[in-house]
């Protein structure tokens, strides 16, 4: 029993060794990759950001002219309901002659 129960915590020791190193070469891609400044993901995040900045006061122009485009939309209802009425009214007309 005691033999089994030091095999037990020797495979254990080996199976949290082998997560350690494999882990320490995953953290070691990982800083390769995106941890320094000059990195190309650290290059892509600043440019990320570069541009949100830039494109932050787009948002309420963009509801500006949503609205403006709504009353732009209305008076062409309105032209066009004037349009129709008028049209109607010289059709009446041409038919009374």
């Amino acid at each position: 029993m005691l033999l089994l129960t030091i095999l037990t915590i020797a495979l254990i020791l080996v199976l949290v060794g082998a997560l350690v190193v494999y882990l320490i070469k995953i953290i070691s891609e990982l800083e390769a990759i995106g941890g320094h400044p000059d990195s190309l993901l650290a290059k892509v995040r600043w440019g990320v950001r570069a541009i949100e900045r830039m494109t932050d006061p787009i948002g309420p122009q963009v509801t500006a002219l949503n609205d403006g485009l709504g009353a732009v939309g209305e008076g062409l209802e309105q032209i066009r309901d004037n349009l129709e009425g008028v049209a109607g009214a010289l059709g009446r007309q041409g038919g009374a002659s």
